[in-house]
């Protein structure tokens, strides 16, 4: 059971409307996902957030920019949040995302791969470094000389940066998931395969 319980949707506080207009920026530089109802709504970690609306606001501030206003590819941050979900184990945060990586065509093998890691089979210099520096950033909280110069040689200094809180961002938000333990939502069980690294894959 949630130690923090979700609001339900009909209870939601008025102040809710701003907290989820938050997270698209005034100048984006992607859509956001397509709503239809084989998509997860992803309602208990809003209900949770509805707990708190002036945090909620704050946080999809910041992460409506990794999100939607990024200078990564969309491809590159589904990696790296994937990386991050997989690191801390963050089933919620994996299948999620795992249905935003299929929007950008990232397919199953490539999922097993980023549960892997940098070393897996597959992935080209920069993609190996980016995920390298998600291990790095999560352990050690910095970047090596090494696997800097990897991401120096092809990404700007904008996307050096969106890399780095993007990381950030969605470690925080692994962080919520665990320590508040939101159970996953029903449309994210049926219609979303548990991660790799979920207890009896």
């Amino acid at each position: 059971m949630a130690r923090i319980p979700p609001v339900p949707p009909g209870e939601w506080p008025s102040q809710m409307r701003e907290v989820i207009a938050a997270l698209r920026p005034a100048n984006p530089r992607y859509e956001p996902p397509p709503r239809r109802a084989d998509r997860p709504a992803g309602l208990n970690i809003l209900g949770t957030l509805a707990q708190h609306p002036a945090l909620a606001r704050a946080y999809h501030g910041f992460n409506g920019h990794v999100l939607f206003a990024t200078s990564l590819s969309e491809r590159q941050r589904e990696l790296v949040v994937l990386r991050v979900a997989a690191l801390r184990r963050a089933e919620y945060e994996w299948r999620q995302h795992a249905v935003l990586a299929g929007d950008v065509g990232i397919g199953e093998e490539e999922l097993l791969a980023v549960a892997e890691g940098p070393d897996a089979a597959g992935w080209e210099p920069l993609e190996a470094a980016m995920l390298r520096a998600v291990d790095e950033l999560v352990v050690g909280a910095t970047v090596s000389d090494e696997t800097w110069t990897t991401l120096a040689g092809s990404l700007t200094t904008e996307q050096l940066m969106d890399l780095v809180f993007t990381v950030g961002a969605y470690d925080l938000l692994a962080m919520v998931f665990g320590a508040f333990e939101i159970e996953l939502d029903d449309d994210l069980v049926a219609r979303v395969p548990p991660s790799p690294f979920a207890a009896g894959s």
